[in-house]
Parts: C-alpha cells; structure tokens; sequence
C-alpha cells in the first residue's frame, strides 16, 4: 500500500459497484437488448469514475489510480487482438463453405425420434462453429422451435435443447468472446482454457444429453422435415457443400494440439479459410465482389472485405440470410469496447484496494478450495442476475478473485473454468439479463417457460463447484512454481 492511504470499509468498497448494478438496471429497462451497445459502457465508465473517486479519498492520487486502469486494459491485450482475428476468420470460414458445411452436415442427423438430442447435437456444432450462441438461437434455433412446434413437442423444451446446446458450443468454441474474455481475466490463455474446460464440460453435455434422450423417448412426435429440407436447399444454392472443407477447422485443430499460441493458429486458419474459398466457391467470389472478369482481383476483394466488415449472403431463405451474415473485424469492435471499459472499472477498483476489501469480506470464512470455487460461482451467478450482463459476471468475479485464487497456489484456469461454468452459462436464465431478455424475444418463448429445461446451463455450475469440494482435477502450482511466480511479482511491483 502507499504512504498516506488506508484501507477502505466495505461500503466504499461495493459502492462503485452499486452504482453500476443501479445503471445496468436502467439500461436493461430503457434499452432492453441493445442494452450492451452502448449503454452499458456508459455505466462501466460511471463506475470507474466512482471507484476513482473512491480511492482519491483513501489517498491514491490519480496518476497512480490512472496507471492502474491502463495496466488492466493492458492485460486484456492479447483478448482482444484474438477477437480481431476471430472477426477476421469468421468471415473467411464462412465465405469458404466451411460453416454452411458444418451446419449443413450438422442438420442431416435430424430425426423426429431424437429430435431434441438432435436439437442439442446441430446447436453445439453450429455454435461451436460460429461462436456464437446468440446467433445460433437465432438462425437454427428459430428453425428447430418451428419444426418441433409442428412435431407437438413442448416449445420450453426445445428452447431449452437449443439453448443447452448453442451455449455448450459458445463456451468451447475459441471464436467466441466470453471464451477469450474469460482466461484474459484470469491471467491463462485460450487453449489451456478450453483444455481444462473439457473436463466439466464434456460430462455435462454427456448427461444433459441423457436426460434429453430420456424425455424425447416418452414423446410421440410425426415426421415433417420440410423446414430442414429448405435450409438444407438455400444453402446449396450458395454453397458447394462438401465434406473436404472439414480440413479447414481440422487444420486449426493440429495446430492447437501441437500447442501453437492462439494468435497465429487463429491468424493460420484464417488464411486458410480465404484459400479454400478461392478454391471451392468462385461462383460465390464473383456474386460478392460484382466483379466477372478477373478472378484474382475479385477473390482479393471478397476476402479482405470478409475479414474486415460485413458480408451478407442471400439466399431464398430468410432464417439461412441471417446464419450466412458476418460482420468480420468489425463485429468485434463493440466488444472491444466493452472490455476496455470493463478493464477500466476493474483496474480503478483493484488498485484502489476496493476488490481485495471486498474478495477478503467474501471468503473470510472460505477455507477449502470447493469453498473458494463457491464463492466465485456464487458471484458470478450474482452479477448475471444484478448486473444483467454475462461480460461483467465473468469480468467483475474475474479481477475480484485472481489474486486470491494465486495467493492459495491454484492456477489461473481453475478460475478461468468457473468463470465459464458459472457467468457464461447461466446468463440466459434470468429474464431481466441481456441473454435471457435477447433469447426469449428470438425464440417467442418466455425464460419462465423454457429455463427448467436448460439443463446444460443449470448443472454446469453445480459440476464445477462438485469437481471443487472433490478436489478433483485441480490444477495446483508446485512449490518452486510458487516461489518463481511470487519473484515475478516482486519484479513486476519493482
């Protein structure tokens, strides 16, 4: 601590943070879905403001509160240049073929019997895909409600299939945000991540999908494939769909397995992607960029438009119109901004010593590891159901705990995990947060409706908090581990 400070009472401490649950909340009412392109900033920047405040009354001054701010932006860095590339590589992925394969092949495994395992099974691999569960529901989803509908299945429950599913696949996939959000919180990165996240995950995708398999089997349901036979058609209309363009995210996979740094692998497969495109899909090249004449110049501007802005595919079907549009780079950019405001209120609050006061009022009495995992799951579900937006249930918990989880020698994706069992997931369950707010409105199908059925959502939680009092697959730094990382520290504080 410096001279001339003391430490704050815990009133201090939650007050920036009651601030932003205040305007987050006016935000969800005035605003509803578009709540987080903009709004949300605002109140992030408001609390920031506040946290400063706050801190410039325990004696920081501003010099030292303003350099804790850009070293936590800073610490986000290499989260959002791989979002740049993730934009940049959903472009090409898509103008290749590669998702439309993938969602194409994905939906020839629907049938009536197993509709709603079919339903989880082509959310997640559309999902895991685009990295996007929003999206999903929005494209696929609405076409799988519509074809369970005409079926006479209970519309909760397909929202809750396509929900388990779209959000399984959103919180695996490394082109989505909360996923590269998550580790950046946590101090670990991507793939370590997704590595460890694998061994909650899996599980429960595997008894979600039983317990899905269980109720499709007491179902009486009739065969009417028509929706599914149009979107299997406006696709191939567009695309030359074929089972070579799995070599593509393949590509990316051995590079992951063989540990390449999420940047490059990412940036590899990106190219890859624009050269498959030029390859398979030249009528489609031609369409977009109006030019006939000279393929190579119309390739160029195909691709570095794909990756940069917004490409819309159109087809005769209005829900594949909305599935086959990306928005490259610049897609991301809101979410960028949303990190470096998040990243902002963050820096103001853990330099001023507001978050240790808090973390430190929190688990006073934690003293197992399951405890500590707890707690943070707790907080996580917290701030999903005050703060109405699943970026600040991963970011807030994210910067509160990291030292603790450090300090007590558990590696920073045992955090990183929970953060994603416990923020990402469960987000859509509640009506008032952004994610249950955008998904209700999409699907027609009210939270209260379709959330029991969620389970992949609702166990997610409860398995890592399980695997934490187990002390089961917990990942731990050795001693000498510790004492270089405490080094580490002294020099970074130096």
């Amino acid at each position: 601590m410096l001279k001339n400070t003391r430490s704050p009472h815990f009133l201090e401490a939650i007050f920036p943070i009651l601030v932003l649950i205040g305007l987050l909340a006016i935000n969800v009412i005035l605003y509803k879905d578009n709540a987080t392109y903009g709004p949300n900033q605002i109140a992030l920047i408001v609390a920031a403001v506040c946290a400063s405040f706050v801190g410039i009354r325990l004696g920081y001054k501003w010099e030292h509160i303003q350099k804790g701010m850009i070293k936590s932006i800073n610490s986000a860095m290499s989260a959002v240049l791989i979002l740049l590339v993730i934009g940049a590589l959903s472009g090409t992925w898509m103008i290749s073929g590669v998702v439309p394969t993938m969602i194409y092949f994905g939906l020839k495994i629907m049938h009536p019997s197993y509709f709603l395992v079919a339903a989880v099974l082509i959310s997640s691999i559309v999902s895991l895909a685009s990295g996007s569960s929003w999206s999903t529901i929005a494209t696929v989803g609405v076409a799988l409600l519509g074809i369970g509908s005409v079926m006479g299945i209970n519309e909760g429950m397909i929202a809750g299939a396509i929900i388990s599913g779209a959000y399984f696949g959103d919180k695996m996939s490394p082109l989505s945000d909360t996923t590269n959000l998550a580790p950046a919180m946590a101090g670990t990165d991507l793939f370590t991540h997704i590595r460890y996240m694998i061994l909650t995950t899996v599980p429960t995708l595997v008894v979600t999908l039983i317990i899905f398999a269980v109720i499709g089997l007491t179902l009486t349901t009739e065969n009417n494939s028509q929706g599914v036979t149009d979107l299997l058609q406006a696709m191939e209309s567009k695309f030359n769909i074929s089972p070579w363009l799995f070599l593509v995210p393949i590509s990316v996979f051995v590079l992951i397995y063989f540990k390449v740094d999420a940047l490059p692998a990412l940036f590899a497969g990106t190219l890859i992607g624009a050269f498959a495109a030029i390859i398979t899909q030249p009528q489609l090249i031609k369409e977009l960029s109006g030019i006939s004449t000279d393929y190579l110049k119309a390739s160029y501007i195909t691709i570095v438009n794909a990756m940069s802005g917004e490409t819309v595919i159109v087809t005769n079907n209005v829900a594949v119109d909305k599935l086959l549009t990306t928005k490259g780079m610049t897609g991301m950019l809101n979410t960028i901004w949303l990190i470096v405001c998040a990243m902002s209120f963050g820096g103001a609050m853990e330099v001023s010593g507001l978050l240790k006061k808090i973390t430190s009022t929190l688990i006073r009495r934690v003293e197992t590891t399951g405890g500590l995992i707890a707690s943070t799951a707790g907080s996580c579900i917290f701030f999903n159901a005050t703060a109405s937006d699943q970026y600040l249930a991963i970011v807030v918990p994210g910067r509160m705990f990291a030292n603790e989880y450090r300090e007590r020698g558990l590696k920073p994706e045992n955090l990183s995990r929970t953060l994603e069992d416990s923020g990402t997931v469960t987000s859509v369950l509640f009506p008032w947060n952004t994610c249950g707010a955008a998904q209700a409105s999409v699907l027609h199908v009210a939270t209260g409706t379709y959330w029991m059925y969620c389970f992949f959502n609702i166990l997610s939680p409860i398995t890592t908090i399980i695997y934490g009092y187990f002390n089961f697959k917990i990942h731990r730094y050795t001693p000498e581990e510790m004492i270089t990382l405490k080094e580490n520290e002294k020099v970074e504080v130096d």
